[in-house]
């Protein structure tokens, strides 16, 4: 198999697929770009052919967005394995000569099927594919109309916390979509948000590079910030030898730059011991992770590094704070060009958070100075990180 070669090949877009409990549980990926079949199974290949994207995104499974299942030949399914990808093939598909025969037939050798959408007129799905996937985006079925027993199914488009209650009532074990972004997901949470409140001084006080004493001081008075500051670096993330007991040793073993990372992340770890995961910490880790990435690629330094993860992380701080984001800023005394594209996503650092946010075409990248290689492997390094973060915060 040729190295990978994204230069000429389409983007991959990337979106990630949680559970009811907000747990990541699978990565959507849509290669992009036009041709015809024997084109896109060469992309495929391409894409498929190296071992980067399934060591990246392990334990997830992968899910392969296809629109004719005719490109999935052979020497393509031979870089498949079946208990890691799957395939949410649209349903019009079946329409096409021989489709519905090859869709069974990948089921009966292990690979899981999601049919999108409905099936052309006249024309019915074989019987043994049964787990579905539909675009949510402007309505959802009505509810208990999915048989759980053939699921997870999976809605996609889900783009508010009332759409995806509507969903789940549905039936739909699996979503995707912008909601986790709405602030009424979080409406359950402690109202004092103190534990925020805590990181943010604790953040103040690492940037005037204040003694270790101070911030064992503001860390004895948060007994949820000091567990998951200690369940962090007893994790496996840190593979340490020895039980870390004690703050003192939780803050020499981070180093104070990895712990001003880690508090940024913290911010988003949830507020109460038995409420569940918030969704906003993968996606915030993902975005510090690729901008750094990003920075690194263009040559900058490490406290350039550092900059650009923080603006990463920090900009769904107004998703989660509740508040605009002009005022986080004004708080945090940011660097000028950190505020610039938290606020109008201007400079460098604005461009590449703009292109983390959305899936950015080739233009996009060209536009921006980057390569389409550079771009998947900063995804890449990206979403390992952020399920790494999502499994140990």
């Amino acid at each position: 198999m040729a190295a990978l070669d994204l230069d000429s090949s389409p983007l991959v877009a990337i979106d990630p697929v949680a559970n009811a409990q907000n747990e990541w549980v699978a990565l959507c990926l849509r290669l992009e770009g036009e041709g015809d079949a024997q084109a896109h199974t060469r992309r495929l290949q391409a894409v498929f052919g190296t071992p980067d994207l399934l060591a990246a995104i392990a334990p997830l499974d992968g899910l392969l967005m296809l629109d004719d299942p005719a490109v999935l030949t052979p020497p393509v399914l031979a870089l498949m394995p079946a208990n890691r990808i799957g395939f949410v093939v649209a349903a019009a598909a079946l329409g096409g000569e021989g489709a519905a025969h090859r869709l069974a037939g990948l089921h009966e050798q292990g690979y899981r099927i999601w049919l999108d959408g409905a099936a052309p007129p006249g024309v019915k799905a074989p019987p043994a594919l049964r787990t579905v996937a539909c675009d949510c985006r402007q309505d959802a079925p009505p509810p208990g109309s999915l048989a759980a027993l053939f699921g997870p199914h999976l809605a996609r488009g889900v783009d508010s916390a009332r759409r995806f209650a509507a969903c789940e009532m549905a039936g739909f074990d699996w979503f995707s979509g912008d909601y986790p972004h709405d602030p009424l997901l979080a409406a359950g949470e402690s109202p004092d948000g103190s534990s925020r409140r805590r990181i943010l001084t604790l953040l103040g006080l690492l940037a005037r590079d204040a003694d270790s004493r101070e911030l064992e001081q503001q860390l004895k008075q948060d007994p949820a910030l000091s567990f998951h500051l200690l369940k962090l670096v007893n994790s496996a993330a840190f593979a340490v030898s020895t039980q870390i007991t004690s703050f003192n040793q939780a803050i020499n073993l981070l180093g104070r730059r990895q712990l001003q990372r880690w508090l940024q992340l913290l911010l988003y770890a949830r507020q109460q011991a038995d409420g569940l995961p918030n969704l906003l910490l993968p996606l915030a880790a993902r975005r510090g992770a690729q901008i750094e990435a990003l920075c690194k690629q263009a040559g900058e330094d490490r406290d350039a590094g550092d900059l650009a993860f923080m603006t990463g992380v920090f900009s769904l701080l107004d998703r989660l704070l509740h508040m605009p984001m002009e005022d986080i800023v004004a708080d945090l005394h940011l660097p000028r060009h950190v505020s610039d594209a938290l606020l109008t996503r201007s400079g460098t650092l604005g461009t590449w958070l703009r292109l983390t946010e959305t899936h950015p075409s080739g233009a996009d990248l060209d536009k921006a100075g980057i390569a389409p290689a550079g771009w998947w492997h900063s995804q890449l390094h990206a979403y390992h990180w952020a399920i790494q973060v999502g499994r140990n915060v």
